[in-house]
């Protein structure tokens, strides 16, 4: 009886030490929790209340909002030094909508005068890797279903680099369509397209460069991050262009990049996206473009990063001077749907100068003149140039209010070649648009 007695004592002692131990091991976890949530609490308010914060974690307590920055990524030579030298950063976000005339009125791209190469990708066989270029991964020559044009669809982690069969020049505009395929919120925040201006035709970027890195992540904006790399440079740009861009990736973008010596431009469609005067630090070192892919999941995912229509010429120079000094000038930098007479919307930077030198003065007056390829019959490109001539006197008239009286228009079709019309290159230079003063 004694000994039950001491047992009933002893396991009454433990299982009031037990609860006791457990109901303070509860308390002191409490406790811990209710600082972790003060500290959350806390951390919280200071990143709302601060401008360098860490923008992800943000995104993700707060997800939809376009005012946060995006953290950079870090660059493949691996510098990870933030600096904003030389740049701003842009929040807000990019509408979307039709790509019209009247919507790229005020697009200030004016394209070089003077092709150095050009890539529809129109001879090329469907599943072929393209023969003007290299790569150090893969790629392939698809089409799109409804979207016109052959692409060329470029591999995950694959270095490309067109031939150009020389250097880029000093001044020189590089312009691409840009198509995304079977993007969702949950592509990854490493989705890049990255356009290096290199010094090397390697497959490398372990070089000097400057890159612009193309932001596809849709769950949070991230925007284009630009990053200057250039041995001996004191002070390196490593900035992101933060900008709200998600929704213009569900169509295709047109891409156009412009180089003035150490000035670097970048739009995306009519959008300015990028005005750096110092970023090409070096220029003699800037002599081949390379693009690279990263983070797309084409296996699972079906994502794809296409482009077409490359195209990369010499000038990029200010044609309302050399028209008022020259009295003429010629440009194959107006677009026009394949066959038609409908002007592409990134064509209007260089009617938006020409209206400025008619604006500026109201005793000039212009006569038009259009010039097509070989491509079709005799009479055909004779239509189609004059009618070609019309529109883009229409445009002046209705997109800049220009008096119709101050225009004439004239068709030569492809009477006039300036190049050769068996080759892609010299189609592209033959298809252009003279204005001469009267």
């Amino acid at each position: 009886m004694k000994t039950s007695n001491k047992l009933l004592c002893c396991l009454s002692f433990a299982l009031l030490l037990g609860t006791s131990s457990e109901a303070q091991f509860f308390k002191k976890l409490a406790k811990k929790a209710e600082k972790a949530a003060e500290r959350t609490v806390e951390n919280r308010v200071d990143r709302e209340t601060s401008k360098k914060t860490d923008q992800v974690l943000d995104s993700i307590l707060e997800p939809g909002s376009g005012e946060k920055k995006a953290p950079g990524t870090t660059p493949e030579n691996g510098n990870t030094t933030e600096t904003n030298n030389e740049s701003t950063t842009v929040t807000g976000k990019v509408s979307t909508g039709p790509q019209t005339i009247q919507v790229y009125s005020k697009f200030d791209f004016v394209p070089g005068d003077k092709p150095l190469f050009f890539d529809d990708f129109n001879e090329e066989f469907i599943g072929d890797f393209p023969s003007k270029w290299n790569t150090n991964g893969s790629g392939e020559i698809v089409t799109l279903g409804t979207i016109p044009g052959k692409w060329y669809s470029i591999a995950n982690k694959s270095l490309t680099i067109p031939n150009l069969g020389t250097t880029l020049p000093e001044d020189f505009t590089l312009e691409f369509d840009l198509k995304v395929a079977n993007l969702t919120k949950s592509t990854s925040s490493q989705a890049t397209l990255r356009i290096f201006l290199a010094e090397t035709s390697n497959l490398t970027t372990n070089e000097n460069n400057a890159m612009s890195s193309i932001h596809f992540c849709q769950y949070i904006p991230v925007g284009v991050r630009v990053d200057n790399n250039f041995k001996g440079d004191p002070s390196p740009i490593q900035n992101t262009m933060q900008q709200d861009l998600r929704e213009i990736y569900q169509d295709v973008v047109h891409v156009s990049i412009a180089v003035n010596k150490n000035r670097y431009r970048l739009w995306l469609n009519e959008n300015k996206i990028v005005d750096l005067p110092q970023f090409i630090t070096q220029p003699e070192l800037v002599n081949y473009v390379k693009f690279y892919v990263n983070g797309i999941d084409k296996q699972k995912k079906q994502e794809q990063v296409l482009i077409s229509n490359l195209k990369i010429s010499e000038g990029g120079v200010d044609l309302r001077r050399k028209l008022l000094a020259e009295g003429r000038i010629s440009t194959n930098g107006i677009l026009f749907n394949s066959g038609s007479a409908d002007i592409l919307p990134q064509s209007m930077g260089i009617i938006r100068q020409i209206s400025q030198v008619l604006n500026q003065d109201p005793s000039i007056s212009l006569n038009i003149v259009g010039h097509t390829d070989s491509d079709g019959t005799d009479e055909s490109n004779l239509a189609l140039s004059k009618s070609r001539a019309e529109s883009v006197k229409k445009a002046l008239e209705t997109v800049y209010g220009i008096s119709g009286d101050r225009l004439s228009t004239e068709g030569k079709g492809e009477t006039e070649p300036v190049a050769d019309n068996s080759t892609v290159q010299g189609k592209a230079q033959n298809r252009r648009v003279e204005f001469i003063k009267l």
